[in-house]
């Protein structure tokens, strides 16, 4: 095989998340190619020769795999690179999933309990949060408003009709979009921020919508550049503020909110935040208790997939009567405060300090006086905890848990550890840590909370073996 040569296989398998091993007639190592699907029939160019280890750059699906079945429901498909398996329907694009999953966790522990991938609620329309970028679709094309386009740092594809977010949100994008291409500022229409010349005016789009109460946030993303924050500049937000106000909507706003961001890095944060429309959070309830929710709260993108979530990890820990838990990672304090009805004590530790602030503030919103969170990082505020837990729940990020603060927890020679999982790949690495120190895996569910993408959760209660007691 060379090198920028263009060849045509099967794909046989998929490694995790995106990498589809393709089999070439005449060739004894199988190339990996991203954006493919098992058993379909690619033509790709060899992008990479490293160790024996092939890569391709896909240019076509020639022939598509048994189990696609549908057409993709959103336009965008092709394009965007946000879905990866709407040409599969919803029962395949599970089982795919889930034999991911299992096939990164069965060569480390043969037997591993994992049998079941649960449905999210909602197929579609269930995203509560999008972050979406200024740009162009093509180098000095037209200004656009949406996600990136697939394989490319770059190019914009207006996704105005995406499949997977409320309704509303569409109509708050697509209207922000038509705003901001017909006015002008200084007599001049508005500029994308360009990240390598480090000009221009509009950043993001952050947009979340409560799926209980409906509330919703609208959070416009612009560095301080030209007049935007002179008076024309103001008079110019308050048009847009107006603008959004007009637009009939299934749900409300709690508030609309001009964010300056003026850092090198592309990521929606704010240096300031100015109040257009009513207040700078909302409200969301789960299972009965109500979350507070500011603009750059981490909070479960599906919400009713988040109940479905917490129901089986709150079925998974059992009785927790009488006892301590410890929620390592903690977030805004969801998982703890569903526990903590039930539970003597609930501890929870947090690298951001705005989610622990968060997390203080529900916990005295919904009465629950048995909760207390820490500020920190779990490895260095572990050895700060005065009280010894009877339980450990892990909610990690993606990139797992530090081997060192792995480590510290098995210290603790709890009899029970709950580990949710956003990333298999990381907790397969974890997973050989535990297993090493007598934590035996007895019982795992995967949990679709991001149909049609290839992000998954995993949920996996781990026992204390007697050997180690």
């Amino acid at each position: 095989m060379k090198k920028n040569e263009c060849y045509e296989g099967v794909v046989t398998a998929l490694k995790f998340p995106n990498k589809g091993y393709v089999r070439v007639e005449g060739e004894r190592t199988p190339v990996l190619v991203k954006n493919t699907l098992p058993g379909q029939k690619v033509s790709f160019r060899c992008s990479k020769l490293r160790k024996g280890r092939p890569e391709g750059m896909l240019i076509e699906v020639l022939e598509l795999a048994e189990d696609e079945v549908q057409i993709p429901p959103c336009p965008h498909f092709s394009d965007c690179g946000g879905c990866s398996y709407q040409t599969l329907d919803y029962e395949g694009q599970k089982r795919l999933k889930l034999t991911q999953v299992k096939n990164l966790l069965t060569p480390i522990l043969a037997d591993f309990p994992l049998e079941n991938c649960v449905a999210s609620p909602d197929e579609w329309e269930y995203r509560n949060k999008m972050e979406f970028s200024f740009g162009d679709e093509v180098k000095d094309g037209e200004l656009a408003l949406g996600l990136h386009k697939r394989g490319s740092f770059y190019d914009i594809v207006p996704v105005t009709q995406c499949q997977i977010v409320d309704e509303d949100i569409r109509k708050i994008l697509t209207a922000t979009l038509h705003f901001f291409r017909e006015k002008k500022l200084g007599g001049e229409l508005l500029t994308f921020y360009h990240k390598m010349r480090h000009e221009g005016i509009l950043r993001h789009l952050l947009v979340r919508k409560a799926r209980k109460t409906g509330e919703m946030l609208i959070c416009l993303v612009t560095t301080s550049q030209g007049m935007i924050q002179s008076p024309e500049g103001k008079e110019l937000l308050e048009e847009y503020r107006n603008r959004l106000l007009e637009i009939e909507t299934r749900g409300h706003y709690a508030g609309i909110l001009h964010m300056i961001n003026d850092s090198l890095s592309d990521v929606v944060k704010a240096d300031e935040i100015h109040i257009l429309y009513g207040k700078d959070y909302f409200y969301e309830e789960l299972l009965g208790l109500k979350f507070k929710i500011s603009p750059f709260s981490f909070f479960q993108t599906n919400s009713l997939g988040a109940e479905k979530l917490y129901e089986v990890a709150r079925e998974y820990v059992g009785d927790v009567e009488g006892k301590v838990v410890f929620d390592l990672y903690s977030g805004t304090g969801t998982i703890a405060q569903v526990l903590a009805p039930v539970a003597k004590r609930v501890v929870g530790v947090e690298i951001v300090e705005e989610a622990v602030d968060a997390a203080r503030e529900n916990a005295a919103f919904n009465h629950l006086t048995n909760c207390t969170f820490h500020a920190g990082d779990v490895l260095n505020v572990m050895d700060e905890l005065e009280e010894v837990p009877d339980l450990i729940v892990l909610d990690p990020p993606r990139e797992g848990i530090h081997p060192k603060a792995i480590k510290k927890i098995i210290d603790f020679n709890v009899s029970k550890i709950l580990y949710i999982s956003c990333k298999p790949t990381s907790f397969a690495r974890d997973l050989e840590v535990f297993l090493e120190h007598g934590y035996q895996p007895v019982k795992a569910q995967c949990i679709d909370m991001f149909p049609w993408t290839r992000g998954i959760e995993t949920v996996i209660l781990m026992h204390k073996t007697s050997s180690f007691a």
